[in-house]
């Protein structure tokens, strides 16, 4: 495919869903004025997303996969001269993954709310926005995260970076559930604390490095940056970035974020947004302030370390019998423990830390997406996600209840926990054998430390998963899977919906094709990941 096919191609994935955001909030054509305004707009946002979707995948059809570490389909124009800033964009094998994935998880999103209408209205409270804000809302997140994974100027990624942060918390605070209003004002407080930061950051290198652009201070690898000006950059610019991670202890907005969250709002948070942060650590830090990176990478190793534990330990307590423990909430916490692995890879300053990290990234977002996915679908079964009461003699018992949705449930559980053969064991493997020998200058017996203790964390990962497992698709007490009589049949849950089975295929495909097939996924991460610690692309 020609270089101005694949340029016009990422400009009209990133520009796409912000059309579309300002289409969905016009008044109807009247030819759809006797239709149902709230399926139309609805489907208005499957349109868009799909449309974005079938781009990103004819993006990476006509990427050049022989040269995954050169930047590809790039447009460099002056935006604001006087500043020095430009309209940069570019991806190459970090990013791309990053881009479809986000497009994957918009279009599944859309397609889950807009059937979902017909079984339970969409609709915010009496109060509340239309259902054209929900699609506007959800359009201009997708733009601004496709935006911070394409864009290549440091100011452009700041701007697209705090672009997803509006949308995001208005999805929380319109249409969240119990506790929305301080959810969401956490979260907005605290990723805008974090973000201030950063940009003191980013000026900083900016100024100093005499260039906004990404690619060029990536190849200058530090050169123009005095030590304490990488010192003083990575401090404050991987302060915003551990904030969005989440890294632990700054993670504290993130359970009360994804506990009242809407389900799509909750499946994007974790499946895109979480890894807004990783990557900026990946094409920001590291290449342009190489020795500023290499002095902090024992402390983000050691506080992802404490984040893997303290997630799992977390996790375990929620899911015990008769803590109270929200199933939402205990998926945020693993999210946190999760995310510390990708942050542990790229501590390691090395190929194979890296690779895992980026690993881990996309099977965090397909896991941990499906896994919001089935939990929203319990709660509107039940009319609660609590533990206890799912878990009760009269509770979910989903093995015996609902079967499908009950497997499917079990299956992310054991693809969350890093089942050899689905995509949450290549990721996390790789994070640990990074630590097992990280790069020259870092201490080496602290990085075992760092790894044995994420080694833990795996085993108290798998530990509470399958205490889930049993609590919910079995029953409190582990009980009998036998049929039910036709009586108790009557009342039984619907199993999983056609529209659902559409949403979720996607997920539960892929997550078994990277577990089985992870070169096809390292093979485009590992070339750019070598560029990147070499400095340039």
């Amino acid at each position: 495919m020609s270089h101005t096919v694949m340029q016009y191609l990422l400009a009209a994935i990133v520009v796409l869903p912000l059309a579309g955001a300002v289409a969905a909030l016009l008044p109807a054509p009247p030819g759809l004025k006797g239709r149902s305004p709230e399926q139309a707009v609805l489907r208005h946002g499957v349109t868009v997303t799909g449309a974005v979707l079938a781009l990103s995948i004819a993006l990476a059809a006509g990427f050049d996969h022989g040269s995954p570490a050169r930047m590809q389909a790039t447009t460099d124009i002056s935006w604001i001269p006087a500043l020095n800033i430009r309209i940069h964009l570019g991806v190459d094998g970090v990013s791309l993954p990053l881009l479809v994935l986000t497009a994957l998880l918009t279009f599944l999103c859309a397609l889950y709310s807009y059937f979902k209408q017909r079984h339970q209205r969409l609709a915010p409270r009496a109060s509340g926005p239309s259902p054209k804000a929900f699609v506007a809302l959800l359009l201009v997140l997708e733009s601004g995260t496709l935006a911070t994974f394409a864009v290549l100027d440091l100011m452009l990624f700041f701007l697209a970076f705090e672009m997803v942060l509006i949308p995001m918390y208005f999805l929380i605070a319109r249409w969240g559930g119990e506790g929305r209003e301080r959810a969401a004002w956490r979260f907005i407080l605290y990723t805008l604390l974090g973000s201030v930061v950063m940009l003191l950051g980013l000026l900083l290198v900016g100024i100093k490095g005499g260039t906004f652009d990404m690619v060029a201070l990536a190849t200058d690898n530090g050169s123009k940056l005095s030590r304490t000006t990488q010192l003083i950059a990575v401090l404050a610019i991987g302060l915003g970035l551990a904030v969005k991670a989440p890294m632990w202890p700054l993670h504290s907005w993130l359970p009360d974020a994804h506990t009242a969250a809407p389900t799509v709002g909750s499946v994007l948070l974790a499946g895109v947004l979480l890894k807004m942060g990783t990557y900026g650590f990946v094409r920001i830090v590291l290449p342009i302030a190489p020795d500023g990176a290499h002095t902090f990478a024992p402390y983000l190793a050691a506080f992802a370390a404490v984040g893997i534990i303290y997630g799992s330990l977390v996790c375990l307590s929620l899911a015990r019998r008769g803590a109270k423990g929200d199933l939402k909430r205990l998926i945020a916490y693993s999210s946190v423990g999760h995310m510390g692995f990708v942050l542990l890879g790229i501590a390691t300053l090395t190929p194979t830390g890296l690779n895992g990290a980026l690993f881990a990234n996309i099977a965090h977002g397909l896991i941990t997406g499906l896994l919001f996915f089935l939990v929203g679908a319990v709660k509107d079964r039940y009319g609660t996600s609590d533990l206890d009461a799912l878990s009760g003699r009269t509770g979910a018992a989903l093995y015996g209840k609902a079967p499908r949705l009950g497997g499917l449930l079990a299956f992310g559980a054991v693809a969350s926990l890093g089942l050899p053969g689905l995509a949450g064991f290549w990721g996390e493997m790789l994070a640990m054998f990074g630590a097992f020998r990280p790069a020259e200058g870092l201490s080496r017996p602290a990085f075992l430390t760092f790894m044995a203790l994420a080694g833990l964390g795996t085993l108290l990962t798998a530990a509470y998963m399958l205490v889930v497992v049993r609590r919910v698709c079995m029953g409190g007490d582990g009980g009998s899977t036998r049929p039910q009589t036709a009586g108790a049949a009557e009342n039984a849950p619907t199993d999983v919906l056609s529209y659902e089975f559409a949403a979720w295929t996607p997920l539960v495909a892929l997550t078994v094709l990277a577990g089985l097939w992870p070169a096809a996924l390292l093979g485009l991460t590992d070339p750019a990941v070598q560029q990147l610690l070499r400095g340039g692309n």
